[in-house]
């Protein structure tokens, strides 16, 4: 494997891969492939499917909108990214994407947005936001891509959240200390914060373990990539 190998996503859920098999990919990838790249039949390419590992490949055939690879050796067995699950209220687009493509890098699992009552965006191009997921973990060489939940509200997903997962939340002036790194969650709120309600709710959820990044007032945005660092830093410690 070359560092400067293309290394593509595939969604094939037909068969496992094995050497030798010919995978066929869609016509975007092709398209990056022959006209971005200009890769030619005999060029190697990396792949993963987020369940096979990541496999060194050869390009069989490369058109317009058609293109298909050889699977040659296996580089990594699939390994699955150990990180926590983000909760975060949808912020304006760039915020929000930054967060998506951040957030993957970073090791989240699962993107979960919730709506609260001083979220400012109530629609989601999770399409869009699926593609830029999968563009950060080929590009930051993770084994998967992170799932993206439907947005729906806070209050509802609390009501069902168990116990035993722990949820850790930022609260400004509230909590102790940076995030925690024995969570199996995140959640960040949106800009302007929590309502009142809210925070009586999450302070009264066994789940819940609220800390503090700081004496300073964060973007919501800048709050989910520092969490998200800080528990990352915290679990590679423990």
């Amino acid at each position: 494997m070359s560092r400067t190998d293309p290394r593509l996503f595939v969604i094939d859920e037909s068969f496992l891969w094995k050497e030798g098999e010919v995978i066929p990919l869609p016509a975007g990838q092709a398209h990056y492939l022959g006209k971005v790249m200009r890769l030619q039949r005999g060029d190697d390419v990396v792949l993963f499917n987020g369940r096979d590992g990541e496999w060194q490949a050869t390009l069989e055939e490369v058109q317009k909108n058609r293109a298909t690879v050889r699977l040659s050796s296996c580089l990594r067995p699939q390994q699955e990214t150990e990180g926590v699950e983000l909760l975060f209220a949808p912020l304006k687009r760039d915020a929000t994407e930054l967060v998506i493509r951040m957030g993957t890098e970073l090791g989240v699992t699962r993107f979960r947005p919730v709506l609260t009552a001083r979220t400012n965006t109530h629609r989601l191009n999770l399409e869009r936001l699926g593609l830029i997921a999968q563009e950060a973990a080929e590009q930051c060489e993770r084994l998967d891509v992170p799932a993206l939940m439907p947005l729906e509200p806070l209050a509802a997903v609390l009501a069902r959240w168990p116990v035993r997962r722990r949820l850790a939340v930022a609260l400004e002036r509230q909590g102790q200390g940076g995030a925690p790194g024995d969570c199996d969650a995140l959640l960040i709120g949106p800009e302007g914060g929590f309502s009142e309600e809210e925070v009586t709710r999450l302070a009264r959820h066994e789940a819940v373990q609220p800390f503090s990044l700081g004496p300073r007032i964060l973007r919501a945005d800048t709050a989910a990539c520092a969490a998200l660092a800080q528990m990352g830093a915290a679990r590679q410690g423990t």
